[in-house]
């Protein structure tokens, strides 16, 4: 696979060849992008006719970089008398900077060309995109060319301009242009996106000469973000490049949903730049101590957008929480069902347990009584729509049997949920981790119930429905035989005996009873599921075991976040250490954004963390996911007004200090030593200021 260059602002993005070109390919998502929509399916650049080389690239910004390109092949680069600066931005539009510099001690006389071309292609279809016939409109008087496309009252346009005289036709722009000798030119190409239709909105900048404010409120807010999160100040370098890229991704993937104001986390490039309830909840779950302002935006979204009704096509039930938002063509018109698609059964819960979450961090008591209709809906959702077989437990079955999600958890591909021997139990499917975030939603909604929707009698039914819940499924899903709890149980109650990651899922939930967590300890840092990198979705030895599999051997950061935080929760101080330390040299060996999934392989026989083409990077849950590694390093906890701090530091990490931890307690500090030099804590006060170590 060729190397892809990527620039993105929310969930406008544009993909392109390592030269700066934008051509259509099977295998990826090349073009700009927006709200599901591709653009520019065609940008390439010539001299001459001849097509351009990169000598260098410069990643400047996640929304902007600059490539600098000669003529002709690598043999050709020390003879170039002609070389061309490709300044490329986005923001809501698509900017591109085009500067011809002349080496040559004589004015040259150069053809500069941009082909430009657009399939308005929807996400879904990449693969193979449906047949159109946009309307293309040149226009060399007013130096424009706009290419439309409509189906009914969905409507698409890409207008693109330029500072420079230019001729303008049906497949392109053509400079005839002069260079002084040593001389520069310059033009600035600016392609606007619009959206027509309900609930639509134009999205071009207004003005081309806007464009350099645009970049400048962009580093503005990308400051900001890195001002409201904590600093972190590590002895490892490579720890704080870590932290610092991952904060760096999560402002990347931040975008406004149309007919909303706030921006909530996108899932992330390329495949997922829209909003999934299952990514956004956790990724605010794993960043409430660095970034908490993520969370109150999503919550209220996804409230807004709560199933209503019943409807198949759509998996929407009454309380249930979406599961998928998408703007594409094919979404519009019901071809496929994830205009508001609700298919997954952990999100529901999960927005209980987020609610709470937060509230334990922020101390946000008023959203908790805005938010109580959904939050008793969802809570209501589990027992009425999600316990399937009338036996207590959270279960799923696609309404969708057409284009639905089959597996609607976290592991959603088709083959995931197997046991041991590869056999697929039938639906309705009751995996051991919704069991686990069903008690962790009914144990916070009573606490919400009884402190904050002055309703005791309701937070003691929903005690006791937990604590009955609890009690079943340490009965039916152990296997003792095997030291572990099955992977799901079948609608006639027989255990999946599988070995998962799973089992850290549970320990964060808290269903585990204490004397079974040393076992579950021992099977997430054993050889079967713990690869040296990090913890396998799927243990080895088992038939259905692949490295390279998603969800059937490969090691996810998001995955490993919650096993690491589980295992702390049970007293697993070094094993939770053991699977941090994995994780972040997984960040630190690979440099850059941390990808979504790697490869199972063991880390001593490939030396290097194997990366999957499936694995989306930058991707919020994964860089969410370092951040909850680190919480969990430092063992960071709410306690009413205080924030308690105990460090795990694994080996080598040196000292370590987080600094203006923002919670109910105004800002805090937290401070931490590796085992081999000492461990201490550092705790400030309200406003920030240090109380002494202790």
């Amino acid at each position: 696979m060729k190397e892809l260059v990527g620039v993105l602002a929310g969930n406008v993005f544009a993909l392109s060849d390592a030269h700066g070109d934008m051509e259509v390919e099977p295998y990826a998502p090349i073009g700009l992008f927006s709200f599901d929509t591709r653009f520019l399916s065609t940008w390439v650049l010539t001299v001459n006719g001849e097509r351009l080389n990169a000598l260098s690239r410069d990643e400047l910004e996640y929304f902007e970089t600059r490539f600098v390109l000669v003529p002709g092949t690598a043999s050709h680069y020390v003879d170039a008398d002609v070389s061309v600066l490709r300044h490329r931005s986005i923001d809501q539009s698509f900017n591109e900077r085009l500067t011809v510099l002349n080496h040559s001690a004589e004015a040259a006389e150069f053809t500069v060309r941009v082909e430009i071309g657009s399939d308005f292609a929807d996400t879904s279809e990449i693969l193979r995109p449906g047949p159109r016939r946009p309307l293309v409109v040149a226009d060399t008087a007013h130096r424009q060319l706009r290419i439309c496309h409509e189906r009914d009252r969905f409507a698409r346009e890409t207008i693109v301009s330029s500072t420079a005289p230019v001729d303008v036709d049906q497949r392109g722009m053509t400079f005839r242009i002069q260079v002084a000798p040593n001389g520069t030119w310059h033009t600035d190409l600016h392609v606007g996106m619009i959206i027509h239709g309900a609930g639509g909105r134009d999205l071009r900048s207004s003005l081309q000469s806007h464009r350099h404010l645009v970049h400048h409120d962009m580093r503005e807010d990308l400051a900001r973000w890195f001002d409201h999160a904590p600093q972190l100040l590590a002895e490892r370098e490579a720890l704080t490049a870590a932290y610092q890229q991952a904060l760096t991704d999560l402002a990347s993937l931040r975008y406004t949903p149309l007919s909303y104001t706030d921006r909530v986390p996108v899932g992330g490039l390329p495949w997922a730049m829209a909003l999934y309830g299952r990514d956004a909840l956790i990724t605010c779950l794993e960043t409430l101590p660095f970034t908490p302002e993520l969370t109150p935006a999503t919550l209220r979204l996804l409230a807004l957008l709560q199933g209503g009704r019943l409807d198949d096509f759509h998996d929407e039930e009454p309380g249930k929480i979406l599961s998928e938002l998408r703007y594409g063509e094919s979404a519009a018109f019901g071809e496929q069902p994830t205009a508001f698609y609700y298919g997954a059964a952990d999100t529901t819960p999960l927005f209980v347990i987020l609610l709470d979450e937060y509230e334990r961090w922020s101390g946000d008591a008023d959203l908790v009584r805005q938010l109580r209709h959904p939050a008793r809906m969802a809570l209501d959702w589990i027992d009425e729509y999600g316990d399937l077989c009338g036996d207590g437990y959270l279960r799923y079955q696609p309404r969708n049997t057409v284009n639905g999600v089959a597996n609607q958890t976290w592991r959603n591909s088709p083959e995931a949920i197997v046991d041991r021997h590869a056999v697929a139990p039938p639906f309705p499917r009751a995996t051991c981790e919704l069991q686990g975030y069903a008690y962790d939603a009914k144990v916070r909604g009573a606490r919400l119930a009884r402190d904050f929707w002055d309703d005791p009698d309701y937070a003691d039914r929903l005690e006791a429905e937990a604590a009955r819940l609890r009690e079943r499924f340490n009965r039916d899903f152990w296997l003792p035989h095997r030291g572990y709890y099955a992977l799901a149980l079948t609608p006639d109650g027989e255990p999946v005996d599988a070995l998962t990651s799973h089992l850290g899922h549970l320990l964060w939930s808290g269903i585990v009873e204490p004397a079974r967590a040393d076992a579950l300890a021992a099977h997430l840092c054993g050889p079967e599921l713990f690869s040296g990198w990090g913890v396998r979705t799927y243990a080895a030895g088992q038939r259905p075991y692949n490295p390279v599999g998603a969800h059937l051997g490969a090691v996810w950061p998001s995955d490993n976040a919650l096993i690491a935080a589980g295992l702390r929760r049970y007293g697993y101080d070094a094993e939770a250490a053991q699977v941090v330390a994995g994780m972040f040299a997984v960040a630190e060996t690979l440099g850059g954004s941390v990808p979504e999934v790697i490869a199972g392989y063991p880390r001593d026989l490939t030396k290097y963390p194997v990366q999957l083409p499936v694995a989306g990077r930058p991707q919020s849950w994964a860089s969410g996911g370092l951040l909850m590694l680190l919480a969990t390093m430092l063992g960071l906890r709410p306690c009413g007004d205080n924030l308690l701090v105990n460090p795990y530091v694994p080996d080598g990490y040196g000292r370590i200090e987080l600094l203006d931890v923002p919670g109910r307690w105004g800002r805090a500090d937290a401070y931490g030593r590796d085992r081999t030099t000492g461990r201490r804590v550092r705790v400030g006060g309200a406003d920030g200021g240090r109380r002494g170590d202790g």
